[in-house]
């Protein structure tokens, strides 16, 4: 019985207070801009209780902007690694789900799913902020099932 409270306890805090970790993995800035811009009052993701981290220890979800490089590979890997279980990560624009105008070039892997497991896909050219809160929030709302 008391194991089942603190487990939804724990639920319930991370639902209710995700912290996040913003990762470039060499994208245009463009996915950047726009993922820093729902974190400014004017969108204010901080009312979901979304805090933005900058360490790999303390954050929940992991938000990688970017195709992965060959050089950015090993460094994504090890960023994820030391995230605390569990841990989620969200692919925001066309570069991170899929490589995007990228693709195909010499040091250019693909999306993030080649390199960590993605728990969300945000597509677009960059992708608006709204489309970012709705991504997060459809994310924690899974954890609720």
């Amino acid at each position: 019985m008391i194991k089942n409270l603190k487990e939804k306890a724990v639920t319930w805090s991370r639902i209710k207070s995700p912290w996040v970790l913003h990762y470039n993995s060499g994208s245009c800035n463009g996915c950047d801009i726009e993922t820093l811009d729902a974190l400014t009052p004017r969108f204010d993701i901080e009312r979901f209780g979304v805090l933005l981290k900058g360490s790999p220890r303390h954050a929940d979800v992991l938000l990688v902007t970017g195709a992965v490089t060959k050089q950015q590979a090993k460094r994504l890997r090890r960023v994820y690694d030391q995230m605390a279980a569990p841990k989620f990560v969200v692919a925001i624009g066309a570069c991170a789900c899929s490589g995007g105008v990228m693709y195909g070039c010499y040091g250019v892997l693909g999306g993030v799913d080649k390199i960590i497991p993605v728990s969300a896909y945000i597509p677009g050219c960059p992708p608006r902020p709204e489309a970012l809160i709705d991504g997060v929030v459809k994310l924690l709302s899974t954890l609720k099932k």
